[in-house]
């Protein structure tokens, strides 16, 4: 029992020490416990809970509603259908515990008490969260979105039913057409989101974006301002965007991309120089890594279009 207070101290202990170095990363990244993260946030109208391939949205205006699709595990499923095994453990857990306490005699002998139970208590929740993470992780890995072919847009349907953009292109079976011009939007606010990230520009930011949007990425700026850190994300080069849904939603008109880009993504501490000790946070300015993730754009009929949701893959 000692000993696993002393390593849940020590993790406690290690994550204080840390604290100052966990930011944001790139727009749409959030901050957490275990470092860097990215979530799924924004809103995607009547969609914003319907299953598209990406992960569940953690942060929206769209109240929860409708109903909800069992593949996110919340909603039209409960916990026990979604988390079998999980379920299980608990259930043994359960019968172990109220068994000690009703019949101390059976496999724990006599004088154990409640210290016995306690310990049992610890140790199991310990199994549970690890095992609970491992199955989350394990979730978001299924399931990978197709891709277009690299430098251009295309549509991730079915084989039958795909066609690389030419002149325009009928999305099928979805309400709206996505053209040439559409795509040049996707990608201009591509880069517009993270230059304007990457420069703390909150006014750059809100020609681009839904004013939910811009209430997310203020909220993780200042969380950056506060520590100490700014993330770049620099030299983007996107390489491929595949329309995964485009249609009408009442008064506006939505489109879904998963968008593949290449860029400098990395984060320093504001009160140092390139070159001193601790500079550099997170990241690498010098080598580009690739994102994939899943942009949802908004706009009045003939309108702009405005990010309006991005979600992890």
């Amino acid at each position: 029992m000692s000993r696993q207070w002393m390593m849940a101290a020590a993790l406690l202990c290690a994550l204080v020490l840390l604290a100052p170095a966990l930011a944001a990363a790139r727009a749409g990244g959030t901050y957490g416990s275990g470092g860097m993260s990215y979530s799924s946030q924004g809103s995607l109208g009547s969609r914003t809970y319907t299953y598209n391939g990406g992960q569940p949205i953690d942060r929206s205006v769209t109240p929860q509603d409708q109903p909800a699709s069992p593949y996110y595990g919340y909603g039209g499923y409960g916990f026990a259908q979604s988390h079998p095994f999980l379920t299980g453990l608990f259930g043994a857990f359960l019968g172990s515990w109220l068994g000690s306490l009703l019949f101390p005699q059976w496999g724990y002998g006599y004088g154990m008490g409640f210290g016995h139970v306690f310990g049992s208590l610890f140790s199991w929740i310990m199994i549970i969260l690890v095992l609970s993470m491992v199955f989350r992780r394990f979730r978001r890995a299924q399931g990978p979105l197709s891709a277009a072919p690299m430098g251009g847009f295309g549509y991730g349907g079915p084989p039958q039913a795909r066609r690389i953009f030419g002149y325009g292109v009928s999305v099928p079976n979805r309400d709206i057409q996505v053209s040439p011009s559409d795509q040049t939007a996707f990608e201009a606010i591509l880069k517009a989101v993270q230059e304007a990230w990457s420069a703390g520009g909150l006014r750059a930011l809100s020609h681009y974006v839904t004013p939910e949007m811009l209430s997310y990425f203020s909220e993780e700026l200042s969380v950056n301002a506060s520590r100490g850190v700014e993330n770049h994300v620099e030299r983007l080069e996107l390489l491929n965007g595949d329309v995964r849904e485009a249609w009408d939603d009442g008064e506006l008109q939505f489109a879904t991309c998963l968008l593949h880009w290449r860029a400098l993504d990395y984060t320093v501490r504001r009160d140092r120089n390139p070159g001193e000790p601790g500079w550099l946070v997170e990241g690498d300015p010098e080598h580009p890594s690739e994102a994939r993730e899943l942009w949802t754009f908004v706009r009045s009929p003939g309108g702009h279009w405005l990010l309006s949701a991005i979600q992890q893959i």
